[in-house]
């Protein structure tokens, strides 16, 4: 308990390197949390600033806590192409109210190789008027490759934007065979 009476959360991290660069990972005891792309240390201290900000723990660096343990085997699978659907419990307390439903919805609801226009999953959720704020909650997504906002792309054949920049969401779209891979 901290001292307002509050139950702190504790909150684990580590960066690993991944084929996109290094991400950071957080973890609580409810689950994955946060991935952070491009975590180098400059990165990497804002984030965990944000976080001890918003959950109300310092998050602690633990590479060996069983808290991180699946995640870090998962995505490792994942970059090697050997896991498809991530099996990972998930701590959505970082996003609330619709970008939450929208979330929620990506991540079961568009599997591994496929794509999403940002109207089509905004009708998915029941407000097809909503492709704009689909991309705003896409922007606000705390748990991107896990919860695959990579795999939301334009109606009209674009790629659309992505906070990881579009070079990373070509690379993801290309693992999972969405794109051809890059000639250099």
């Amino acid at each position: 308990m901290n001292s307002h009476g509050q139950y702190e959360q504790q909150v684990v991290w580590v960066v690993v390197g991944t084929d996109i660069g290094p991400l950071l990972l957080a973890a609580t005891h409810d689950g994955l949390v946060n991935v952070v792309f491009h975590a180098t240390d400059a990165v990497r201290d804002k984030a965990l600033d944000r976080l001890a900000s918003r959950l109300g723990s310092e998050p602690v660096e633990a590479p060996d806590s069983p808290l991180l343990a699946e995640a870090i085997q998962q995505m490792t699978a994942y970059f090697a192409g050997e896991l498809r659907d991530f099996e990972l419990p998930l701590d959505w307390s970082l996003i609330s109210g619709f970008n939450r439903q929208v979330l929620r919805e990506l991540a079961s609801g568009v599997p591994y190789g496929a794509v999403v226009g940002y109207g089509d999953l905004a009708g998915r959720v029941g407000q097809p008027r909503a492709a704009q704020a689909v991309g705003v909650a896409m922007g606000s997504n705390p748990l991107p490759v896990v919860v695959p906002c990579h795999r939301v792309v334009e109606s009209n054949g674009g790629i659309g934007g992505f906070g990881g920049g579009l070079e990373t969401k070509r690379k993801l779209l290309a693992l999972e065979g969405v794109l051809p891979e890059p000639l250099f």
